[in-house]
């Protein structure tokens, strides 16, 4: 699902200070997990960009590929910048694409032996790290507190 350009309908209630140190510390939970996505793939030798585009080719639903709208979308990036990224994930050997035989307009990304061997290291390694997360990164409540609460 794309992030709507459009803002969505935003309550009338002011945010408490609670509400804000919910915020602050989820995000803050968020970018240590992305902080170490980062560093764990680029100690195994590519882009944490890289590291995601695999793990969405085969972690989507019912098949082993994707095309490059369905990566796009995955990614929440631009066609023409996931298009860049296979392309280079491709020159390294993780991924291989061919045109869709059933529909000639797609072009079907799927994971080579290389990709597929340094995609289960760095899953697993990220593995261990969410369920050390676990009870620490949960995604704030901010409809519990009453327009009153915290000051």
């Amino acid at each position: 699902m794309r992030v709507s350009k459009q803002p969505r309908r935003v309550s009338n209630r002011k945010m408490a200070k609670a509400d804000f140190e919910r915020l602050a510390h989820f995000r803050y939970q968020l970018r240590r997990f992305l902080r170490f996505s980062e560093e764990v793939a680029r100690k195994q030798g590519i882009t944490s960009l890289q590291y995601l585009l695999m793990l969405q080719i085969k972690g989507f639903p019912g098949r082993e590929w994707a095309t490059v709208g369905e990566l796009a979308e995955r990614l929440q990036a631009k066609h023409h910048g996931v298009v860049s990224l296979i392309s280079r994930c491709e020159a390294i050997g993780l991924v291989s694409r061919r045109v869709s035989k059933s529909d000639g307009r797609c072009v079907e990304v799927k994971l080579t032996q290389k990709g597929e061997n340094y995609l289960e290291r760095l899953a697993l390694l990220h593995s261990v790290e969410l369920q050390s997360l676990q009870g620490q990164f949960v995604v704030p409540d901010l409809t519990a507190a009453g327009p009153d609460q915290g000051e």
